[in-house]
């Protein structure tokens, strides 16, 4: 970072700081992602501008020689990185087992750093790693489309007592590569009704079909009375229904 910066240094420092902040995005927008392009070009600005500022206040004309000792301009880049933190955190959202928002808080981080590096007169750092944050946001979320992930999903089932649905279903997806373990039961009586829950595990990619169209024959079988499922850990119980041991 040089002592002395004048206003082309300055221009180009913005200049680069808006072209990464609108490639980054351009990326996040065109995929419907909260954190767009104006979000991505207001951040990075900001933590340019602040970066800049200090730059700018590094003049040690007519200071003593304690000057930088006092003024510490580190704290423009740290108080910039700290309330990045509480913008990425609020940029999280959690339902129940489910979190989303994880990689657009990680992008306004990233786009954060990049915005101090061009800030801080460092072009070569920032370029690279706009090109290095631009490939792992379009490349690399194209392979995740085909990398095999552990997945796991939740069976409600409600059936007649006497249906072979309950004791067939687990059995043919255990012969089509799922693991299936039963979490608990429940037989009403009076109403001659069974509930069971299973809990499924399988690995595959994302885009391949899915558990549901595996249990669309089951949903019709004979005697089934409510076939249910969900992506995730098991639900909270229901009260209208037994309690499952």
């Amino acid at each position: 970072m040089p002592l002395t910066i004048g206003w082309r240094e300055i221009s180009a420092r913005l200049a680069l700081t808006i072209l990464a902040g609108a490639l980054i995005g351009w990326n996040r927008g065109e995929t419907g992602h909260p954190a767009g392009m104006r979000t991505t070009i207001l951040v990075c600005l900001a933590a340019s501008i602040s970066m800049i500022e200090a730059n700018l206040l590094l003049d040690t004309r007519g200071k003593t020689p304690d000057a930088f000792a006092v003024l510490d301009l580190a704290r423009f880049p740290l108080g910039i990185l700290s309330g990045m933190g509480f913008i990425g955190a609020g940029a999280i959202l959690h339902r129940g087992s489910l979190v989303e928002g994880v990689t657009t808080a990680a992008t306004l981080w990233f786009v954060t750093m990049v915005g101090l590096c061009f800030g801080g007169g460092l072009p070569g750092i920032g370029v690279v790693a706009t090109t290095i944050g631009f490939f792992v946001l379009t490349v690399l979320k194209r392979a995740e489309d085909y990398l095999p992930v552990d997945r796991r999903a939740t069976i409600d089932l409600t059936a007649e007592c006497d249906s072979p649905v309950a004791a067939t279903l687990p059995a043919e997806l255990v012969q089509q590569g799922y693991r299936v373990v039963e979490r608990g039961a429940a037989t009403q009586v009076a109403d001659g009704r069974r509930h069971v829950l299973y809990e499924v595990y399988w690995r595959a990619p994302p885009g391949q079909p899915g558990l549901g169209e595996c249990l669309d024959k089951f949903a019709a079988g004979p005697g089934m009375i409510e076939l249910a499922w969900q992506l995730g850990p098991l639900p909270d119980r229901d009260t209208t229904r037994p309690p499952i041991p």
